[in-house]
């Protein structure tokens, strides 16, 4: 059937409602996987993104294990979300480490993960070249290796066990979702370590869902503006406020809540996949 051939009749208009075709057309609205079916990794959790995000799960029934380093507050937070949340010290560029949080998973909740959310990361401000001298290569690399490959490895080694868990209706056996950044796009002076890092994440989205397509696991970035984590937090109140105005609507900083509104989103909609999403209020960054 071509547009010049559909005639009325095979239209269907909003007030009739649906006209479904074939089972698996109808499992979207039958088969929305709440988090309560949620068994969920989740990197960088101690503090701003990642522990807004799994502060949503477990408030939502999902079951998690929280992933960062050993002198974060991760045993704190474990502790206060409840029962069906479990620390995991993680460096997420160690294979052993990630493998680990995934096998604490398993033995504690009796199944694979589904669910992996990346909100791990690090930022340095440092020129390529300035009167301190030229940026250090260590750096760099470091930035890229808990930022990108850290992101990377954690997708991969999930991705696995997700295939090993039991699918959906419609055939959905997991999803995965990245953080990267707006300094992917416009990465302000200084950044040219953390933009390459988050647009390697951007980059790699569409490939890794195209990858994984076959075993029913999605693939998605959230790339933040400017938010209220502990970075931002620290910072003098009239700074913050200067940060804030500069947002074009709502003028202010973004609340680690709404990112995690923006994942249970992604989550339940089965049709958002291999796409990275701006949340930003509509801030373009100047280069400095």
């Amino acid at each position: 059937m071509t547009w010049r051939t559909i005639r009325a009749r095979d239209c269907v208009s909003i007030e009739c409602g649906p006209r479904w075709t074939s089972e698996k057309e109808k499992s979207f609205s039958i088969d929305r996987m709440t988090l309560s079916s949620r068994v969920a990794i989740i990197t960088g959790a101690a503090s701003g993104l990642g522990r807004a995000t799994a502060t949503r799960f477990v408030q939502n029934g999902a079951r998690v294990i929280l992933c960062d380093l050993p002198s974060s507050e991760g045993v704190i937070v474990a502790r206060d979300l409840g029962a069906s949340c479990h620390f995991s010290p993680t460096d997420v560029t160690k294979e052993e480490d990630v493998a680990a949080a995934l096998d604490l998973a398993e033995s504690v909740f009796g199944e694979p993960v589904n669910t992996a959310v990346n909100c791990a990361g690090i930022a340095l401000a440092i020129k390529t070249l300035s009167k301190k001298g030229v940026h250090p290569l260590s750096h760099f690399e470091r930035t890229l290796s808990v930022n990108t490959i850290g992101s990377f490895n954690v997708a991969r080694l999930a991705a696995e066990r997700m295939s090993k868990a039991r699918p959906g209706p419609d055939g959905e056996r997991g999803i995965i979702i990245n953080t990267a950044s707006i300094a992917a796009y416009e990465g302000q002076i200084g950044q040219v370590a953390y933009a390459a890092s988050k647009a390697a994440i951007v980059g790699m989205t569409l490939p890794l869902a195209r990858d994984l397509s076959s075993y029913g696991i999605r693939v998605n970035t959230i790339a933040p503006g400017l938010f209220m984590t502990p970075l931002l937090a620290g910072l003098p109140e009239k700074m913050q406020k200067e940060l804030g105005d500069s947002v074009p609507f709502p003028s202010r900083l973004g609340n680690p809540e709404e990112y995690a509104h923006l994942v249970h989103a992604i989550i339940d909609n089965k049709m958002i996949n291999g796409e990275t999403i701006r949340l930003d209020g509509g801030l373009r960054m100047p280069p400095k």
